[in-house]
């Protein structure tokens, strides 16, 4: 068992599952992966318990009753790894376009260089995305430019994905305050850790959109992160952190 452990929400994933997963127990650095699948009709959650069998001590799965929302998939994920002892806790899509080597430079920036949460940042160094439409590099981009507005964060990629958490941080976060349920969850995550003095990096990646299975994203995901931002900001207003 690794002292780190892989995060991965998974809905209608059969075509990348096992591809994913097998990159990341090939990496030269060790990693468990847990998988949080949200009653994929594809059969993605068949495809991880067989793989279970060969990695029985690396790989793990929750199945739960529906689409639940991308938030609730990760609070799940973080709170079975911190009863778990996990060291370090990393949020990551399984479609590939989050690099998977690039989980070691997540967790030695922050198990070697002190930072408490690092993020795999898209814009951190210019804008490093491939295959996304024009129009959703813009909304992307420029949402992220409204939320440091809002908040003040210095954060380039506020609404990055792929991310390494410390436990301590999500130990005494507040997990069941946060609110946001959909790419508005990520937001709220690293605005909270902000606001508790948590070191916060980010590491430059290349972000590859996804070429097998269908994206998740909608104009409601993003309408709740828009909208979502300015109530969290409000609410920080009234709240001790």
């Amino acid at each position: 068992m690794s002292n780190k452990v892989v995060i991965i929400p998974t809905y209608k994933e059969k075509e990348n599952i096992e591809n994913i997963i097998r990159v990341v127990f090939n990496l030269p650095e060790s990693f468990d992966i847990l998988i949080i699948d949200d009653n994929s009709p594809d059969g993605t959650a068949a495809i991880v318990k067989n793989l279970m069998k060969e990695f029985p001590e690396k790989l793990f799965i929750i199945e739960r009753a529906g689409k639940l929302g991308l938030g609730t998939a990760y609070i799940t994920g973080f709170k079975w790894s911190i009863e778990h002892k996990y060291d370090y806790i990393f949020e990551m899509d399984a479609d590939f376009s989050h690099p998977p080597e690039k989980l070691i430079e997540l967790y030695e920036a922050c198990s070697k260089n002190g930072f408490d949460m690092a993020i795999g940042s898209r814009y951190i160094s210019g804008v490093n995305v491939v295959n996304w439409p024009m129009g959703r590099v813009l909304m992307s981009y420029y949402g992220s430019a409204y939320v440091r507005f809002v908040t003040r964060m210095k954060i380039m990629d506020t609404t990055a994905g792929f991310v390494c958490y410390s436990r301590k941080v999500l130990e005494n976060i507040g997990l069941d305050q946060i609110k946001m349920k959909g790419y508005g969850f990520q937001i709220e995550m690293k605005f909270t850790a902000w606001k508790k003095k948590y070191k916060i990096t980010e590491v430059p990646i290349i972000f590859t959109d996804r070429k097998q299975g269908t994206s998740k994203m909608s104009t409601n995901i993003f309408g709740e992160a828009v909208w979502g931002v300015m109530k969290m900001k409000i609410s920080s207003w009234f709240r001790k952190y």
